[in-house]
């Protein structure tokens, strides 16, 4: 069984930073993509970064320049580094990797979601 771990989450003022932390943990052959997905009340899940195993990014325009997606491959652990936060930045924010579980099996896992909360 595979789990995925978040925490950081919080409630900081707009211009604030935080930093968000996911955790792999369980029978792991290797993770491929690890991303950064957020849910905002009355909308649809976006994707706000990806970061697959070659090491290159991928960001939502909305977070351009202000969110940063990292990697710890020997931690199996990915981080979203969030500055200049925003009111509109509020939201749940899922932690989300395609894992391969056995030679032939990769499945896409889940967090449990963090709230992320920003004041204005």
């Amino acid at each position: 069984q595979v789990q995925l771990v978040e925490s950081g989450g919080g409630l900081v003022q707009a211009g604030g930073s935080l930093r968000l932390s996911c955790a792999a943990s369980g029978s792991i052959f290797s993770i491929n993509a690890m991303d950064w997905y957020r849910q905002a009340p009355g909308k649809q899940r976006e994707l706000v970064a990806a970061m697959p195993s070659d090491g290159r990014t991928n960001y939502a325009d909305s977070v351009k320049g202000r969110f940063t997606i990292s990697r710890d491959n020997a931690k199996n652990t990915v981080y979203l580094q969030m500055n200049s936060l925003k009111p509109e930045d509020t939201a749940v924010y899922y932690c989300s990797a395609q894992i391969q579980v056995s030679r032939m099996n990769f499945r896409r896992y889940w967090g449990q979601g963090t709230q992320v909360t920003v004041s204005s």
